[in-house]
């Protein structure tokens, strides 16, 4: 294999997670999104279970998840006595933001071949395949986890069973401008080597 290892080092430098509030509203070629997704399922996993599971939302389909979140998170957030309408608003109208959104799922493999922990990374290492094909389409991408992600009763919504979770949901839009601007710690506090 000879591809230009500069490039994807440039592509890996320069992937940054960009916020809805700086989308600028154009919608992406759904052409696109299918790529991304091609490119996700093309993940690592461990015995071939590909636990990934995704759910596109765009056009109406962003208010339908809009409504349906904002409502779950009232029902439940009323019950526990700890419902705030800045909350409410936002799960409500932040969908309405995105050109795409994917809810991402982890489907357990009935015979359960591998740890849960390792679907999990499964599913993370497709979804960097979309944020790295995000990228070099130029299209911003978010991986958000608050909201309803964690609520069980949220699952049925995705197609979800009692045994896989919702692990957040991947914002995309057209960003206003690329952030250049990243933070990373310095590699020699993160690695040690032993020879």
């Amino acid at each position: 294999m000879n591809l230009p290892t500069d490039y994807i080092d440039q592509l890996i430098a320069k992937r940054r997670s960009i916020y809805p509030d700086q989308y600028t509203g154009e919608v992406i070629d759904d052409g696109v999104i299918e790529q991304l997704l091609e490119n996700a399922r093309w993940a690592p996993t461990h015995k071939l279970t590909q636990p990934w599971a995704f759910t596109v939302f765009t056009g109406a389909g962003l208010q339908q998840l809009a409504d349906f979140q904002s409502t779950l998170y009232k029902k439940v957030a009323e019950e526990q006595g700890t419902f705030k309408e800045e909350k409410f608003q936002k799960l409500a109208n932040k969908p309405l933001k995105s050109s795409h959104i994917i809810a991402i799922g982890m489907r357990r493999d009935p015979k359960q071949l591998v740890p849960e922990v390792e679907e999990v990374a499964a599913v993370a290492m497709a979804v960097q395949n979309m944020y790295l094909s995000a990228t070099a389409y130029g299209i911003g991408c978010y991986w958000g986890s608050g909201g309803v992600t964690y609520f069980p009763e949220a699952k049925a919504f995705f197609d979800l069973g009692e045994e896989d979770q919702l692990l957040g949901f991947l914002y995309l839009g057209v960003p206003e401008k690329w952030p250049l601007k990243h933070k990373r710690a310095p590699l020699s506090e993160k690695v040690r080597w032993v020879r």
